[in-house]
C-alpha cells in the first residue's frame, strides 16, 4: 500500500484531531483520549501550552475546564516525554514507566540529592500526615552554583519519589504542584491492577500506531515513551507496512495501524498552533511529511535565533502557511504580533490576511484579551 503525500498528511492531521473544524459540543475528556495525553508546560506565553492544544481541537475550550479533571481523578499526571496529563483508566498500563523513571532518576547526576534515606521518609510522613503539599512548604536550599535546571535537595527528592509512583500530584494551584501519597491520589481498583509486563507493552505499541495511523519503531516508542525502540520493534514485527510519499517526493517505509482508512478533506480554517502541539512534536516527522522546517527557538540565544522566542506555526487545511510571534499583556488586554513569516511560495493576498486576522480574533477572546497591535516592522 502507498500513501500519496496527500493522503499522507491528511490522515496525520485527522489522527491529530486537526482535520474538522475546531467547533462543536466540548468533551475535554474525549479530546485527550483521542490524543493519548496532554503535555503541559509552564511557560505562559499567551496562554500555556495544555491550554492551546485542547482549544485547538475545540475552540468552546477555555483554561478553567483542564485542572478540574485532575481534581475529580479522571486525569493523573506523569512523565511521558515530558509532563503530561493521562487518563486516569491507562493507570494500570503505566506501572512500567514508573519503574522505568525510577530507574532513570536513579542514575541521573543531576537528581542526585544530599538528603538522606530519613529525610526522605521524614518528607514522606509530613504529606501522609499534612495532606497535598507543594515545594514551598519546605525549605532545603540549592547546593552549589544556581544553573537553570538546580533544584533544592526537597525537590528532587519530591520528584524521584514522583517519577517512581510513590507520590501522584494531587492538584495544582496556579500551575504549582501539591504532591500527595499515590494510594490517596489513585483511585484503589486502578491502583491494585497489576499487569503483565508483556501486556502494558502491547497495549502501549497499539495505543500509539492506532493515534499516529502510521510510524517506524522509533516512533511508536517514542510516542508515549514508555517502550524501548527495540520493545517496540519485536511488537512491530509482522504488522502490514506502507509506503509513504514525503513533501518532496521521497518514498520511506512505516507500519501500518490495522484501522488505518482514507482520512476525510481537513476544514480549510487557518490555525494558530502552539510549538508543543503533538502534531509538531516531531520536528524532522514534520519536515518530511509537510516539508515545514519548524525549530523551538526558546532556549537559543537571542543573537543566534532565526525566528523568535515563542513562534506559532500556521496551519491551513494541509499546509503549513508561515509562522508568527506573539506576547500577551493581560493587564493591558493587548495581543501583539513581534514577528510574522510567511512560507516560502505562499501567497499572502487579503483572503489568507482575513483568516489570520479572524483566528488573531478568536485566539484574543479565547485568553481574555481585548486588543490586536501589530508591531510596526512586522
Amino acid at each position: 500500500m502507498r500513501l500519496s503525500n496527500l493522503e499522507a498528511r491528511r490522515l496525520w492531521l485527522h489522527n491529530h484531531s486537526l482535520s474538522a473544524a475546531p467547533t462543536g459540543p466540548l468533551d475535554v475528556m474525549g479530546m485527550i483520549n483521542a490524543l493519548g495525553f496532554v503535555q503541559i508546560d509552564t511557560i505562559r506565553n499567551v496562554t500555556r501550552a495544555h491550554h492551546h492544544i485542547l482549544w485547538s481541537r475545540n475552540q468552546n475550550y477555555r483554561e478553567k475546564h483542564l485542572w478540574r479533571l485532575l481534581k475529580s481523578r479522571q486525569l493523573f499526571e506523569h512523565f511521558t516525554h515530558d509532563a503530561s496529563l493521562i487518563p486516569m483508566e491507562y493507570l494500570p498500563m503505566w506501572r512500567r514507566q514508573f519503574t522505568r523513571m525510577e530507574k532513570y532518576v536513579a542514575k541521573a547526576e543531576w537528581f542526585a540529592s544530599s538528603l538522606g534515606q530519613q529525610n526522605i521518609n521524614d518528607i514522606k510522613a509530613r504529606i501522609k500526615t499534612e495532606g497535598p503539599l507543594s515545594t514551598h512548604a519546605f525549605d532545603s536550599k540549592i547546593e552549589g552554583k544556581r544553573e537553570m535546571w538546580s533544584r533544592p535537595p526537597h525537590k528532587k527528592a519530591l520528584d524521584k519519589m514522583w517519577y517512581a509512583g510513590e507520590l501522584a500530584t494531587s492538584h495544582r494551584e496556579n500551575f504549582i504542584k501539591f504532591y500527595d501519597l499515590a494510594e490517596r491520589v489513585f483511585p484503589a481498583d486502578l491502583h491494585a491492577d497489576i499487569r503483565p509486563d508483556a501486556e502494558q507493552i502491547d497495549w502501549l505499541c497499539t495505543e500509539a500506531l492506532s493515534r499516529l495511523g502510521f510510524a517506524t519503531a522509533n516512533e511508536i516508542a517514542k510516542f508515549w515513551d514508555a517502550v524501548s525502540t527495540k520493545e517496540a520493534r519485536a511488537w512491530a514485527e509482522g504488522l502490514p507496512e506502507v509506503e509513504l510519499e514525503a513533501a518532496d517526493g521521497s518514498i520511506s517505509r512505516a507500519y501500518a495501524s490495522p484501522t488505518l482508512a482514507a482520512a476525510p478533506k481537513p476544514s480549510s480554517r487557518l490555525r494558530i498552533l502552539n510549538p508543543f502541539d503533538p502534531a509538531i512534536r516531531d520536528r524532522t516527522r514534520l519536515e518530511r511529511l509537510f516539508g515545514f522546517e519548524y525549530r523551538n527557538e526558546m532556549f537559543v540565544p537571542k543573537a543566534k535565533r532565526r525566528w523568535g522566542y515563542y513562534v506559532y506555526p500556521l496551519l491551513e487545511g494541509v499546509r503549513f502557511v508561515g509562522r508568527i510571534e506573539l506576547t500577551a499583556d493581560r493587564k493591558a488586554g493587548v495581543l501583539t504580533v513581534v514577528g510574522f513569516w510567511p512560507e516560502a511560495g505562499v501567497k499572502w493576498g487579503d483572503a489568507r490576511r482575513g483568516k489570520l486576522d479572524s483566528e488573531l480574533a478568536r485566539f484574543c477572546r479565547f485568553v481574555g484579551l481585548r486588543v490586536i497591535v501589530w508591531r510596526d516592522h512586522v
